[in-house]
């Protein structure tokens, strides 16, 4: 999990500057290189409402113990009952916006989830921000932080919630909520989705996206290049995919997107089948 504490803006100067290189016309995936941020112009997601706790069924996607990440192994806790902890909270967005998270379902920085290293997928925990005393609730479905220091890994949509976004780490107190003192979805107080990974990864992916919402595939120098990007691109996509000039640093590159996507089921299926078919790993940006 890449962690999220650069300035909004960040992430369309990187995918712009990442020309590619090597083959004439397939552009070589460099997912490490992307730096994470919010949206290029901040949304206002104060308002969002936050998730109402139920009682999930712990399943194994996402919950494999013990596992090892950078040389550090991590054992997933048994139950969340008791777990209070504090430490530094930092945040993810664009990077990993529309893409799957530990347990298989899909990431969404404007919903109210967050990464944790240790506690069941999913889960739910209150997250408090003890430098300004704000409390959301949370839904935990991804793995992370893995940084030294940090205990979890909010969405884009929480952190402006505890008023960190701009900050990037707040210090936390994070207090996991016992599932036997929740409903279980069957119940008058649960949400209104059916709990099975499945229907809860397509609710996830239906999120009605920002209307200047692109997936770029890469940005290059050459305009024959771009070109024969989009013609393969086009190909093995259902979603208009365009060449555009852009003019940094005295040259000309020329952008290979997918877009305007309006809902994000379409962002997650055109990225999975631009990677299937090893076309390059396309970011979020918006324009």
């Amino acid at each position: 999990m890449f962690q999220c504490n650069a300035r909004l803006g960040v992430a369309l100067t990187a995918l712009l500057l990442a020309a590619c290189s090597g083959q004439p016309t397939k552009p070589k995936p460099d997912f490490d290189s992307v730096k994470d941020s919010g949206p290029a112009v901040p949304v206002d997601m104060l308002a969002t409402p936050e998730p109402t706790p139920v009682r999930e069924p712990i399943g194994k996607a996402g919950n494999k113990s013990p596992y090892k990440v950078n040389g550090v192994t991590y054992r997933v806790r048994g139950d969340v009952k008791g777990y209070k902890e504090r430490g530094h909270a930092s945040w993810y967005g664009t990077k990993f916006h529309g893409r799957r998270t530990a347990n298989g379902e899909v990431y969404n920085m404007y919903a109210m989830s967050a990464a944790h290293k240790t506690l069941p997928l999913p889960s739910y925990a209150k997250v408090t921000n003890l430098e300004n005393g704000r409390s959301v609730i949370v839904r935990v479905n991804d793995r992370g932080p893995f940084v030294p220091g940090r205990i979890i890994d909010l969405s884009y949509t929480a952190a402006q919630k505890l008023g960190y976004v701009n900050k990037g780490v707040a210090r936390v107190e994070v207090q996991a909520l016992d599932p036997d003192s929740l409903p279980t979805a069957g119940e008058t107080l649960a949400v209104e989705k059916d709990v099975s990974a499945r229907e809860s990864l397509a609710q996830d992916a239906s999120f009605k996206l920002p209307g200047n919402t692109y997936l770029q595939v890469g940005a290059y120098s050459s305009a024959n290049q771009a070109n024969s990007v989009r013609a393969q691109v086009s190909a093995v996509v259902d979603y208009p995919v365009s060449v555009s000039p852009v003019e940094r640093g005295g040259k000309t590159l020329y952008r290979v997107r997918i877009g305007p996507l309006a809902q994000q089921r379409a962002l997650v299926a055109a990225r999975e089948t631009v990677e299937q078919n090893r076309l390059g790993q396309p970011q979020v940006v918006y324009d």
